[in-house]
């Protein structure tokens, strides 16, 4: 069945998305700065690839894997292509590798920006933002003196005298500690480095060389920006999975990003109901998720799992497994992508569940009365103050929610001031315009408005069309004519609701036209006199005062005043 976009609920952060099937195979792999607005464009009819319709019309699903930021959703994109070849991701346009930083594994290692790192090095990244990697090289080279040439340490060499490189032709003997430096900062230890570079840049402030502590503040920015560029791709990364994990209340979401050879490659979720112990709702999930499935080397949890249930997963891997509870560096990094997910995956359990509490109430509505739903009620209710500014309302709840697209007023056109009356008045109207029947038709009242429109109802040949009732607020008690009447509990909520619903609804109205009643200039009660007459009227004669005392020669007198007009002016002050 073609994925719809109705059925959608994804989340307004950065990361990818994936077309699925049935099956699992993955259609297409996207990455989005926004999930929800990204995927929405495929729906619009904007995209003007061939491919789109094909793919809403193949997929059955669409998943995503939340990001922290949009480049490594650009990586993230790139290994899931590599690792599922969806269908329709098969031109891709560009193909280029991202680069690396790589500590080559000569006696005097050098340090490279690379796509593609030699044989036995060690490698940094891949770098979306090449640029930042670029500045990153520059300034380990300007701090430190690792040296990037491949040079035999004899002769020396420009960068050498210019203080670039303290390599085999400066100090062989001090140089694996400029490497051991430069190991720490690409590993994310970047304290000292930044500290240094820091009072550079306040060194430089002072000495009013605004300039370069410009250029060092841009430098810091280019450290912080290329070390946090590395939680998608890391050497760490080998063969282990993350587990993730959310709740709100009674509800959770166990997720599990799967990751190997240095990639993050996918995710699986488990919905399930959290009693409070969080080592006890993921060792429920890692027993049903491992049963038919051999576990990696390493596991990175929220919480520790026990003893018993890290000797059944070594007994599933059959050798040995290492689990931890990372609280810092590059395992920590990915195991906090899996909560982020986790934590979106449980917020849109939450509010789907919630939408689902009104179709329940409707539900359970429906099975108290017999009916075989209550999913379109229609509910009336009557207002008035003294005989004045008499009106009616109805309101319509569809799916046990309401829908004020829906909702009507009636300002009462009758003589008769009682309620019955006027809720016959209102019945009659809305039935003109009725081109769908309701499931059952609400009155606020007793057995004598009920009376009354059933009444109405068969006159009009409707009487078979839906069913009637009305809901008295004492005891809450439901008439339906030709049953015992039914006090309402907890089940009937949703006609109490409506019922309220509409109470509240006809009485904003009332009120609206009270206060509007009240600032009424005496002058529109005449039959035909508009705002702009009423203007004109005001400014020809100074006031009201004027006008009451006109003569007819005088009221014609005003632009836009006829003789008639000017005989039901003056009639309207004289009764």
């Amino acid at each position: 069945m073609p994925v719809e976009r109705g059925s959608l609920d994804l989340p307004r952060k950065p990361g990818v998305y994936l077309f699925k099937r049935k099956d699992g195979r993955v259609m297409y792999v996207g990455k989005a700065t926004e999930i929800r607005t990204r995927v929405s464009s495929y729906f619009s009819g904007s995209d003007g690839r061939r491919m789109v319709p094909l793919l809403i019309e193949e997929a059955d699903e669409i998943d995503f894997i939340v990001t922290k930021s949009p480049s490594e959703a650009l990586f993230l994109e790139r290994n899931l292509i590599r690792e599922h070849k969806p269908k329709y991701n098969s031109r891709l346009k560009d193909d280029k590798s991202y680069p690396f930083i790589s500590l080559t594994a000569e006696e005097f290692p050098r340090i490279l920006y690379t796509r593609h790192p030699p044989d036995g090095s060690r490698s940094w990244g891949p770098f979306p933002d090449a640029g930042a990697a670029k500045r990153v090289i520059q300034l380990l080279r300007v701090e430190f003196g690792i040296r990037d040439k491949d040079c035999r340490g004899g002769d020396g060499c420009l960068a050498m005298h210019i203080g670039l490189c303290k390599g085999p032709c400066y100090n062989p003997e001090g140089y694996p500690g400029v490497v051991k430096a430069v190991t720490d900062v690409l590993d994310g230890n970047a304290k000292i480095l930044i500290e240094s570079l820091q009072n550079d840049m306040d060194k430089a402030s002072e000495d009013l060389n605004y300039e370069r502590a410009a250029g060092i503040r841009d430098m810091i920015a280019s450290v912080h920006s290329t070390l946090s560029q590395q939680i998608i791709h890391s050497r760490f990364y080998q063969d282990c999975d993350a587990i993730g994990f959310s709740s709100l209340g009674d509800s959770a979401v166990v997720i599990i990003l799967h990751a190997k050879d240095g990639v993050v490659q996918g995710k699986t979720e488990y919905p399930l109901i959290h009693r409070g112990d969080i080592s006890e709702s993921v060792s429920l999930v890692l027993v049903e998720h491992y049963a038919n499935r051999r576990p990696p080397k390493v596991l990175l949890l929220p919480s520790p799992i026990g003893d018993s249930m890290e000797k059944w997963l070594r007994f599933r891997r059959g050798g040995s497994l290492i689990s931890r509870v990372p609280r810092r560096g590059d395992l920590f990094k990915l195991r906090k992508m899996a909560d982020r997910n986790a934590e979106i995956l449980v917020s849109r359990s939450e509010r789907s569940s919630s939408g689902n509490l009104e179709q329940r109430a409707a539900n359970e509505g429906a099975k108290l009365l017999g009916v075989d739903s209550l999913n379109h009620i229609v509910c009336f209710d009557m207002a008035q103050l003294m005989g004045s500014e008499r009106v009616g309302a109805s309101i319509v709840f569809k799916n046990g929610r309401p829908s004020k697209k829906e909702y009507r007023t009636y300002k009462i056109k009758g003589e008769s001031a009682d309620d019955l009356s006027m809720m016959r008045e209102s019945v009659l109207r809305w039935l003109k315009r009725q081109n769908e029947w309701p499931d059952i038709l609400l009155l606020d009242g007793g057995e004598t408005h009920l009376s009354t429109i059933n009444t109405v109802l068969k006159e009009c040949g409707m009487d078979d069309k839906f069913i009637v009732a009305a809901l008295a607020k004492r005891e809450e008690t439901l008439y339906i004519q030709g049953r015992a009447p039914i006090i309402l509990d907890r089940r009937g909520r949703v006609l109490i609701h409506s019922r309220d619903e509409a109470h509240r609804f006809v009485n904003q109205f009332h009120s609206r036209r009270r206060r509007k009643g009240s600032i009424r200039d005496p002058l529109e009660e005449v039959e035909g006199l508009g705002a702009k007459k009423i203007q004109s009227l005001l400014r020809h004669f100074g006031g009201r005062k004027g006008i009451e005392h006109a003569s007819i020669d005088e009221l014609r007198a005003v632009p836009g005043i006829g003789i008639s007009m000017a005989k039901k002016i003056q009639n309207h002050f004289e009764n």
